[in-house]
């Protein structure tokens, strides 16, 4: 019989040399710069941000935890100071469409002066064009135009009064106009005097009351006009006023401000409707003139002049970089506040608030894709506003084609920003094959890993990044040995020795949790005790299945048996996943077999508890079973292979090795070793496959037979390509090294049979194809004996 391939203690774990350190603390090294084992995904980045091409926008695909937002926001940052600050916008009332707010922009900085000077040009109007109005001169001036037109009205109804009377009538005043009284002398006639006149005298005040009437006809029309030149050089009286104290205070903003043409052109028109309305701004008699008038300038009509301070870039360093957690319609494109006004909702453009695309404009917008397309509209508004190139504020109403509930509408800001989604690499395929509009404006795909090369660079490397946490949350430095075990415990994550894992936060987890450790044993530098009790203690509060697992072993609640031989009984391995907590399982199968004609029936997906993969599995047992056994005539065989007390379903073709081993001991009658475990998966030719987990299950069944007595033969066999995937306990890999535990790494099904058999292969195969043949027979008599 050969040799049997075990595996040395050696092969079993990947120690670090912690010799490669240069240094006693972490606290001697440089922080780390930029993000380590993310080579590919740090170019498509730098290339991503380099483009200035609107549709070039970024996806970042990666499981969570790999340093994914945080790169981001450490590389945007160092981009965007060397990029300029954009303008600031201002949204302001509209002099000609007065339902649709303007948008200004001018220099980073100057909105908030802009804003101010505004605010200030409204307070000191309230104290001008008071004190101006209510000044000597201005009533002089108004007194002389109301003196000669009161004069010339006089003048003109002095000469109807007498013209009248010359005519033997008197005029009298009414609400209604002038009323003509006859009168003989100085006496008024009365109606029945009237009466008793004869027909000429009649006829000849008829005719004199046409003509008086004619008069004041003429004299009315004379003094209407009058009154209306009186009011145009009172109104100009007031519109040269109102020049007077508002052209100085305006031409200074316009000279300020003379480089931004739309608030050159904003402020003329302010001007030409502050001299329209100059009256607004004069305070009663009653109201004390101060240089606080808070009160007028917060009045409805003078809230048109203020400024609506939309976005403010005065404290902006370089472009902004706005991260939005929470993507949902109003805070992408902003939302518009109502105040309750007699039981009635009204906004105008003060009670516009911006949103995240609006902070970012001329920068970079963060988001999470999941959540993006998680909000209502927020996805397909974000692709129009790119396509677009410009943002104003929407909601949900108007995305409905429901009546716009603003009342008011904005001038579009025009919008040039980089958008960067950081999501699954699901997700992104999925958008990649169901959205036509996705590729076209996210062209660049920044893939992060969830591992990394484990050499000398990425371990110094991992020191480094160590460094900059712990100076960073001012925490203890680790020394060399914890950081050795935190590489170690990194490639365990991976279950590769030679990768390590770049889920970061995982490595945040053990740091934190080690410095707490080390504090609890008075410990001023993290050691390795400190990282064992960590890790003891972080697989300790999740474990809870686990032990109750090994506790069912145990109680022999599960029925396994680690020592002695059995025909047709094998112990598989499995892993059981809880969470992200997953651990290793033994699993009995059994295997019964007779002549028949069925062939192999998978117990398991005749009561539909296997997947898919599993039963694949099983299909390839036939496969092996016809090749090797059938060439010379049928196989006849029927066989059962089950899984025993496996009520949660299974799934994968890591136990088609157990399998094939179990069913050529059932068929043949070979006694297999209960004391060694199996897994890997078969082709139909018999090589053995590569499988997940080993690390995971290996201790599983380490654990059954330390606690039912380790006799020095027990073992697992693994396929040999997953050698490189053994990242054991140090208790496994002493056990190994005391022979107390042994673990075979094989290629071929021809190796198993002989460790788990006890017998040279030729042998097996003679035993199996010797029954084989009889089942033939036997079938073949029953069929005859049938017909």
């Amino acid at each position: 019989m050969k040799k049997f391939p075990e595996l040395s203690h050696g092969q079993l774990k990947r120690k670090c040399d912690i010799e490669i350190f240069n240094f006693n603390t972490t606290d001697e090294l440089e922080e780390l710069q930029g993000i380590m084992g993310q080579t590919r995904g740090e170019q498509a980045m730098k290339f991503g941000l380099s483009i200035e091409e609107n549709s070039y926008h970024i996806y970042m695909s990666g499981s969570k935890g790999t340093g994914r937002t945080t790169y981001a926001k450490s590389i945007i940052e160092k981009v965007s100071r060397e990029r300029p600050v954009p303008d600031d916008w201002c949204y302001v009332y509209n002099f000609n469409q007065p339902d649709k707010a303007l948008a200004l922009n001018m220099p980073a900085g100057m909105g908030r002066d802009f804003q101010k000077d505004m605010e200030e040009m409204l307070g000191e109007l309230v104290i001008q064009v008071s004190q101006a109005f209510n000044s000597d001169d201005y009533d002089r001036q108004r007194n002389e135009i109301s003196k000669i037109f009161q004069e010339e009205k006089n003048r003109y109804l002095s000469y109807l009064t007498n013209y009248a009377k010359e005519k033997n009538y008197v005029i009298k005043w009414s609400s209604t106009g002038f009323i003509f009284k006859p009168q003989l002398g100085e006496e008024e006639l009365m109606e029945d005097e009237i009466a008793q006149l004869d027909e000429s005298a009649i006829s000849e005040l008829e005719k004199n009351k046409q003509e008086v009437e004619e008069v004041a006809l003429e004299v009315l029309l004379k003094i209407k006009n009058l009154e209306r030149t009186a009011k145009k050089k009172l109104l100009l009286l007031e519109t040269r006023v109102g020049l007077f104290v508002v052209k100085p205070i305006v031409s200074l903003l316009i000279e300020k401000y003379s480089q931004c043409n739309k608030v050159v052109n904003h402020l003329q028109k302010v001007e030409a409707d502050l001299v329209e309305n100059i009256y607004q701004f004069v305070l009663d008699e009653d109201e004390e003139i101060t240089s606080d008038s808070q009160k007028v300038i917060n009045d409805g009509f003078l809230k048109r002049y203020k400024v609506n301070l939309f976005i403010d870039n005065s404290k902006t360093a370089g472009a902004p970089m706005i991260i939005e957690f929470n993507p949902t319609l109003n805070r992408l494109t902003g939302s518009v506040e109502y105040s309750n006004e007699n039981g009635i909702m009204k906004t105008n453009f003060l009670q516009i608030k911006p949103g995240a695309i609006h902070h970012a404009n001329g920068g970079y917008l963060i988001l999470e894709a999941h959540k993006l397309l998680s909000n209502p509209y927020s996805w397909d508004t974000l692709k129009r506003i790119i396509q677009t190139k410009e943002i104003t504020v929407e909601n949900a109403a108007s995305q409905l084609g429901i009546i716009d509930v603003t009342s008011i509408k904005l001038e579009p800001i025009p919008i040039h920003l980089k958008v960067i989604l950081i999501g699954s690499e699901y997700l992104y395929y999925l958008l990649t094959h169901y959205d036509e509009d996705f590729q076209k404006h996210f062209k660049i795909l920044v893939d992060f890993n969830d591992e990394m090369e484990r050499n000398k660079e990425n371990e110094l490397k991992m020191a480094q990044f160590i460094r900059s946490y712990t100076k960073a949350k001012n925490l203890r430095p680790f020394d060399r040995e914890s950081v050795g075990r935190l590489i170690e415990y990194s490639s365990r994550l991976v279950s590769d020795q030679r990768k390590m894992s770049a889920k970061f936060n995982k490595i945040l987890e053990i740091i934190v949790e080690a410095n707490s450790w080390a504090a609890v044993n008075g410990h001023k530098i993290v050691s390795k005790i400190d990282m064992e009790e960590t890790i003891k203690n972080k697989y300790y509060r999740i474990n809870k299945h686990k032990e109750k697992t090994e506790e069912a072993f145990e109680r022999k609640t599960i029925l396994i048996d680690v020592k002695g031989e059995k025909v047709g009984v094998i112990n598989g391995l499995s892993i059981i996943n809880v969470g992200d907590y997953y651990f290793g399982k033994p699993s009995v199968i059994t295997i019964t077999s007779n002549p028949g004609r069925e062939g192999i029936i998978n117990i398991e997906r005749e009561v539909n508890l296997s997947g898919d993969i599993y039963d694949k599995g099983v299909l390839i047992l036939s496969g092996y079973l016809s090749e090797r056994f059938a060439q010379e005539g049928p196989l006849t065989l029927s066989a059962r292979i089950c899984f025993e007390q496996s009520y949660g379903g299974v799934d994968g073709d890591s136990a088609s090795s157990a399998e094939l081993y179990g069913l050529l001991s059932s068929i043949g009658g070979i006694p297999i070793k209960q004391y060694i475990a199996v897994t890997g998966s078969v082709n139909q030719k018999g090589y053995i496959q590569p499988v997940g987990g080993v690390t995971e299950k290996i201790e599983g069944f380490y654990n059954i037979c330390k606690n039912r007595g380790l006799t020095g033969r027990q073992g697992v066999i693994i396929p040999y390509q997953n050698i490189e995937n053994l990242m054991l306990s140090d208790e496994i890999v002493e056990a190994v090294r005391e022979n107390q535990f042994h673990i075979y790494g094989i290629k071929h099904v021809n190796e198993g049979m002989e460790i788990i058999m006890g017998e040279e292969n030729e042998k097996i195969i003679a035993k199996v194809k010797k029954k084989l043949d009889f089942f033939r027979k036997a079938t073949d008599e029953k069929n005859m004996n049938v017909k």
